[in-house]
C-alpha cells in the first residue's frame, strides 16, 4: 500500500483550481448571506406589523379595513394637508395601506367634508359600516362630532359615526399646562413642515405651523387648535400631593384626529393618539 504523502509534500495548487476554490468560497457566502436576507425580510415586516397603525378617518376595523382596501393611494391624494401615507415594507401584510403619523402631521378635518371618505372606491373608509359589521363597543361616537370651524354653518357636523383613536396624556409629567407653565413661539420649531387650518387666518386654506406662533401664558395648545368642540379642556385636577394643577382633560367627543399630538410644543409629546382606543367611561 502506498502510503498519503504528508501535505507539506502535496505540489500546490494550480491558479485555476485556486479561483474555483475562491468561487466555492463566494458563493456560500452569498448563498448563506440570501438566506438570511430572505428570513430577514419576511421576519422584520411581521415585527414591525404588529405595530398599530393610525387608519384614516372612517376606517373600518383593522383586519376588515387591511381585506377590504386595495391600496389605491386616492385618499392620499384628495388630503388638504397630506396627513395621510402608504406603509411601506416594514408593515407587513399591511405595505401599501394608509396611516396617519399623527404627530408629523395630523388630520384637522381642513377639508370640512372628510374628503379621503368620500374619494375611497371599496369602503374601507366609510361613514357608516354595513349591518354585518358589528360596532365595537367604545368605538362609536354618543353624537355627531361638531366642528368648530363650521360650529355657525346649518350642517355643523361632521358625519362621522366611529373614532380611529382616543388621546392620551401618556407623559404628563412634561405637559406644561401641568407645570403651571406658558408657551411662547413656534410650537414644533422653525423646521416642522406640519400644516394646519387657522380660523383666525384662512378657513380655507392651511397653514404651516411655524408661521403661526404663539405667546399663552398657560400652554392650552391642545385645547386651542383640536378641531372638535368639547373633545378636549383645560381642567382643575389634584396632584398625588394634594395640590391643585392644571391638566388637559379628554372627553367622550374626541374621534382621535391627532391635531392635539401634532401639536404639542413638547418633545416627545405629552398627550398622543392611542390607535383604535375606544372610549371608556
Amino acid at each position: 500500500m502506498s502510503q498519503q504523502k504528508p501535505a507539506s509534500s502535496r505540489p500546490p495548487l494550480s491558479k485555476e483550481r485556486q479561483q474555483q476554490a475562491r468561487r466555492r468560497v463566494l458563493r456560500t457566502i452569498l448563498l448563506t448571506g440570501g438566506v438570511l436576507g430572505a428570513a430577514l425580510s419576511g421576519y422584520l415586516p411581521l415585527a414591525y406589523a404588529q405595530r398599530q397603525r393610525l387608519r384614516p378617518p372612517g376606517a373600518l376595523d383593522e383586519k376588515d379595513f387591511l381585506a377590504s382596501c386595495i391600496k389605491c393611494g386616492q385618499c392620499v391624494q384628495v388630503c388638504p394637508v397630506q396627513a395621510i401615507r402608504l406603509a411601506d415594507l416594514i408593515d407587513g401584510f399591511g405595505v401599501g395601506a394608509p396611516y396617519i403619523d399623527a404627530r408629523a402631521q395630523a388630520c384637522d378635518f381642513s377639508c370640512d367634508a372628510v374628503q379621503c371618505i368620500l374619494a375611497c372606491p371599496t369602503g374601507s373608509l366609510t361613514y357608516h359600516k354595513p349591518e354585518f359589521l358589528a360596532v365595537r363597543a367604545g368605538a362609536g361616537l354618543a353624537a355627531k362630532p361638531i366642528l368648530k370651524a363650521k360650529e355657525k354653518d346649518a350642517e355643523p357636523t361632521l358625519n362621522l359615526a366611529e373614532r380611529i383613536g382616543v388621546a392620551r396624556l401618556t407623559r404628563p409629567e412634561a405637559c406644561l399646562a401641568i407645570q403651571g407653565k406658558g408657551f411662547k413661539g413656534q410650537a414644533r420649531g422653525p423646521g416642522f413642515k406640519g400644516e394646519m387650518r387657522y380660523m383666525e387666518v384662512d378657513r380655507w386654506k392651511p397653514i404651516p405651523v411655524r408661521d403661526h406662533p404663539y405667546d399663552v401664558p398657560e400652554c392650552d395648545l391642545c385645547v386651542r387648535e383640536c378641531p372638535i368642540k368639547d373633545a378636549i379642556s383645560i381642567e382643575t385636577v389634584y396632584a398625588p400631593d394634594g395640590t391643585q394643577r392644571k391638566s388637559p382633560v379628554v372627553h367622550e367627543p374626541c374621534v382621535g384626529c391627532g391635531v392635539c399630538e401634532m401639536i404639542c410644543p413638547v418633545e416627545p409629546a405629552a398627550i398622543e393618539i392611542v390607535p383604535r382606543e375606544v372610549w371608556k367611561t
